[in-house]
């Protein structure tokens, strides 16, 4: 958690106001990878890991925003247009997000009202823990709130969906706001993404007979082409759909074809295309069958359906990359891991591992030696707690 109390000072001594503080937390998905965006299934968790807004009012026109963590202040003019969005090509930065929201809120009829903002952040960024919509699930939370508009959790996902996927361009599903929003402390979240509906599925891994952990490691490296190749990785589900379609008229998705259905198929695909869909169509198999293991605390089925959905990502979905391969074959050498994946987007950021607990130091150091060994890199290790998802900080 961010250390509100120094937050308030230093907001004090940036703005000479006293705040409100929101905050979002970031999420580590356990299995359904590059399904959201096809209508599918995910089981993401909100992790300890957060973004704070610390924010008060002004009496003029003016957002006037401070990242911390960046050490930048920029200030907005809620009078201008807003209408255009980010140019294609362009460095995201973090004040696009906030810009994104206000435009959101904007066209959705909402005008935000002139504030004093500090913004400060504790997940790793670029390293698959969402960062991004922590960032804009509590930039939104905070602006809706110096609005006067009451907190309806759904609205508030799907504005954060739109911020990212119509201004700064990022084709995203709605999995990571939603697992932002909605978290619940020891749960994991199985989310519908084509009805929205989704199921807390109690996280059962401190069981007599099987006690486990969730524990993240991040490889330290995020390649150049992720954003690019996670907007092709969509057109060519895309892609995929279309061509089912004409031999399968009721296809509205990914999500309508089962793997049955696809091999029937396969030689009217081409072969690319092909392995694109049999990812997407046997991810959403593996989640459903996760979250019977998990209502089931079956953390050796839950882990070898971990195992498998990495394999799937790295041959078929190709968004795996060497290090992450290094990290989850190390992993998997390691006596008391019951699974280990690629979590994210791909091409770096980090594995999910479940762990038996007593197996945990040694796992942590294991996987530090031996991936500094193949890599020269030291990685970053967490054992991640779920966490309650975005919403007001008293103090």
């Amino acid at each position: 958690m961010t250390d509100n109390g120094a937050l308030r000072r230093e907001f004090g001594e940036q703005f000479g106001s006293v705040p409100r503080f929101y905050r979002a937390p970031g999420r580590v998905n356990l299995i359904g990878e590059h399904t959201d965006y096809n209508g599918g299934f995910v089981m993401p968790v909100a992790i300890q890991f957060d973004t704070t807004v610390a924010i008060a009012a002004r009496s003029d026109r003016t957002l006037r925003v401070r990242s911390t963590n960046f050490a930048e202040t920029r200030e907005l003019d809620l009078a201008s247009d807003w209408s255009e969005r980010l140019a294609a090509g362009s460095a995201v930065v973090w004040i696009d997000y906030v810009i994104g929201i206000i435009r959101e809120l904007r066209r959705g009829g909402i005008p935000p009202m002139g504030a004093d903002m500090l913004i400060r952040g504790n997940i790793p960024l670029g390293a698959g823990l969402s960062s991004s919509a922590a960032l804009a699930v509590s930039v939104a939370l905070a602006v809706y709130a110096m609005a006067g508009q009451h907190f309806d959790r759904l609205a508030l996902t799907k504005l954060c969906q739109r911020a990212e996927n119509d201004y700064v361009g990022t084709r995203c599903g709605i999995m990571d706001p939603f697992a932002s929003v909605f978290g619940r402390a020891g749960h994991a979240l199985k989310i519908d993404c084509r009805s929205l509906e989704h199921e807390f599925l109690p996280l059962q891994l401190q069981t007599p007979a099987a006690a486990a952990q969730i524990v993240v490691c991040n490889t330290m490296v995020r390649h150049q082409l992720a954003g690019g190749e996670y907007n092709r990785r969509r057109e060519e589900c895309e892609q995929g759909v279309r061509s089912l379609r004409q031999i399968m008229p009721g296809v509205e998705s990914l999500r309508d074809v089962s793997l049955q259905a696809l091999r029937r198929h396969e030689n009217a695909l081409d072969p690319l295309i092909y392995r694109r869909c049999r990812h997407i169509v046997t991810e959403n198999e593996r989640v459903l069958a996760a979250a019977a293991a998990l209502k089931s605390a079956d953390l050796a089925e839950f882990g070898m359906l971990m195992r498998e959905s990495h394999r799937s990502l790295r041959a078929d979905f190709e968004v795996s990359c060497d290090e992450l391969d290094l990290m989850v074959k190390i992993a998997e050498s390691i006596e008391g891991v019951h699974g280990a994946r690629m979590t994210g987007g791909g091409f770096g950021g980090c594995t999910v591992n479940l762990v038996r607990s007593d197996a945990v130091p040694r796992f942590k150091a294991e996987v530090a030696e031996r991936y500094y060994q193949g890599t020269g890199l030291e990685p970053q290790i967490y054992v991640c707690a779920a966490a309650d998802g975005a919403g007001v900080l008293e103090l």
